[in-house]
C-alpha cells in the first residue's frame, strides 16, 4: 500500500486520515484516544479542526507536525458545506469528499481505475455543492483545479501524538527542573537574601479574606440551588436541545451512515432521539463487501442483518446540552401561527394538539402538546426555520427516503 503523504512545493502534506465529528462534551484527544481503542489500534497520531478530528497511523508516512491536506483544501473552499473532489498528485490521485462540513473521505490512490472507482461511489450520494476532477474525466458539471493552488502552506493545525507519554514527557521535564529549582531557592542561606523582612500588602490581604468570603457565600448559594432543583417538578419541556443544533447532528449522523457501500443501494435513514439508523438492501455485493467497507467507513456502528438481502445499521447519537423551553401561548394560537407559517413557503403539514400526562413526585399532571408531521425536499437546518417564532421546539425524529429525495418530519411544540 502507498504511503499516505503528498508533496506540495517541496512541502510534505498527510492525507489518509480518518475523520469523525467530535461528539459532545469529547475532547479531542480523548475522542482520538478512543478512536485508537476501538476502532483501529494503529491510529496513534490525530488532528482536530473545527467539529471533528482525523486520526491517521505513522507506518502510512504521517509524522509527528506535520499538516494535513484535507483541512488545507477545506479551507480554501470554505464557502462550500459539501464537494467532492479528485486531484492528481504525480502520478497519484487525491480523492476528498466533504459533507456538511464533515470530511468522510481523505485518500490518496495510485491507480487512475481505482480512483475513478471510488470517484463514482461517492458521486451516487445527493445533493453534491461541487465536483472537482480532471478535464480528461468527462465527469458532467465537474471543474478542473490544481492542489498547489488550494494547498497554500496556511496549515493552523498539525498531527498530534495519542500516546499521552509522548506528549507528556516535555511537560514532566520541564516540572521537574521547576520543582529543582525550588528546592535550590528555599534552601538558600537566609542571609543571602538580606535581613530586612518584606512589607505587608494590606490591601492585598484584604481583598484576599474578601475573595474567600464570597466564595464561601457561591459555595452555600450553589448548594441551595442544587436543593431547589431535587424538589423542583421535572417535566419534558426542561430538558429539550436548541432546534439548530439538534437539525444539524441529525443531518450529519444520517450523512455518517448513508455511505456508499460498493454494491448494496441506500434505501432509508432516521434520526430519533437517540440512534440514527440507515437500511440497505443488496444489489450486487455480497455481506462480506458490506462488512468489510461497513468497518471502515462507519466505525462503531451496530450492525442488524435483516436478511441476506436486506442490512439495518444503527449508531448511537451524541448527547447534547439541553434547555428548558415552553411556549407560553395557548394552543389554539400557536396552531394557527403554525399553520400560516407552512402557508407561506407551500408545504402541508399534519398539526394535532393533545395532552399527554406526566408523573411528577406521586403526582399526575398534564401538558399541552402540538404534533406536526410533513414531508420536504429542505434539509433539517432549513426546514425548522419554520418554528423560529416558537419556544417548546423539539425535533422528535426526521427520516431521508432515497427513492423519492425526500425528508419526512416529526416535530412537537409544548405549551401552557
Amino acid at each position: 500500500m502507498i504511503k499516505q503523504t503528498i508533496t506540495v512545493r517541496h512541502k510534505k502534506y498527510a492525507t489518509g486520515l480518518f475523520w469523525q465529528p467530535l461528539g459532545v462534551g469529547n475532547t479531542p484527544h480523548g475522542w482520538a484516544k478512543q478512536l485508537a481503542r476501538n476502532a483501529n489500534k494503529k491510529y496513534n497520531l490525530y488532528t482536530d479542526y473545527k467539529s471533528m478530528i482525523g486520526v491517521t497511523n505513522s507506518h502510512d508516512g504521517a509524522r509527528i507536525g506535520m499538516p494535513s491536506a484535507a483541512i488545507e483544501v477545506l479551507n480554501s473552499l470554505s464557502e462550500l458545506s459539501s464537494f467532492l473532489g479528485v486531484f492528481q498528485s504525480g502520478e497519484y490521485f487525491y480523492i476528498i469528499a466533504v459533507r456538511n462540513g464533515i470530511i468522510i473521505r481523505d485518500i490518496l490512490i495510485d491507480q487512475e481505475s481505482t480512483a475513478r472507482k471510488t470517484f463514482n461511489e461517492l458521486l451516487k450520494l445527493p445533493d453534491w455543492g461541487a465536483l472537482f476532477a480532471p478535464s480528461v474525466w468527462g465527469i458532467p458539471k465537474s471543474q478542473e483545479k490544481q492542489l498547489s493552488d488550494l494547498i497554500k502552506h496556511n496549515a493552523i493545525t498539525r498531527l498530534h501524538p495519542i500516546s499521552v507519554a509522548k506528549s507528556v514527557i516535555p511537560s514532566l521535564i520541564f516540572a521537574l527542573l521547576f520543582v529543582l529549582f525550588g528546592v535550590y531557592v528555599l534552601n538558600r542561606p537566609i542571609s543571602q537574601d538580606g535581613v530586612h523582612k518584606p512589607n505587608l500588602n494590606t490591601e492585598l490581604a484584604a481583598e484576599y479574606r474578601r475573595q474567600i468570603e464570597l466564595k464561601k457565600q457561591e459555595i452555600v448559594e450553589k448548594k441551595l440551588e442544587q436543593e431547589a432543583k431535587v424538589q423542583k417538578f421535572e417535566y419534558p419541556y426542561d430538558k429539550l436541545p436548541n432546534v439548530q443544533e439538534r437539525a444539524n447532528l441529525c443531518y450529519k449522523a444520517i450523512a455518517f451512515v448513508m455511505q456508499p457501500i460498493p454494491g448494496w443501494n441506500q434505501t432509508y435513514a432516521k434520526c430519533d432521539t437517540e440512534y440514527v439508523s440507515a437500511t440497505f438492501t443488496r444489489d450486487f455485493g455480497t455481506l462480506n463487501d458490506f462488512y468489510v467497507y461497513g468497518a471502515d467507513l462507519m466505525p462503531g456502528a451496530v450492525v442488524q442483518q435483516v436478511s441476506e438481502n436486506e442490512i439495518i445499521v444503527r449508531v448511537k447519537l451524541p448527547i447534547l446540552k439541553t434547555y428548558s423551553s415552553l411556549d407560553e401561548r395557548d394552543q389554539i394560537s400557536v396552531v394557527r401561527d403554525i399553520t400560516t407559517n407552512f402557508q407561506k413557503i407551500n408545504i402541508n403539514a399534519d398539526i394535532q394538539t393533545v395532552t399527554d400526562t406526566v408523573l411528577n413526585k406521586n403526582k399526575t399532571e398534564e401538558i399541552h402538546v402540538i404534533e406536526v408531521s410533513a414531508v420536504s425536499k429542505l434539509i433539517p437546518s432549513e426546514f425548522m426555520h419554520v418554528f423560529d417564532d416558537f419556544q417548546g421546539v423539539y425535533m422528535t425524529a426526521v427520516s431521508w427516503h432515497a427513492n423519492t429525495r425526500t425528508w419526512n418530519y416529526e416535530v412537537i411544540i409544548y405549551t401552557k
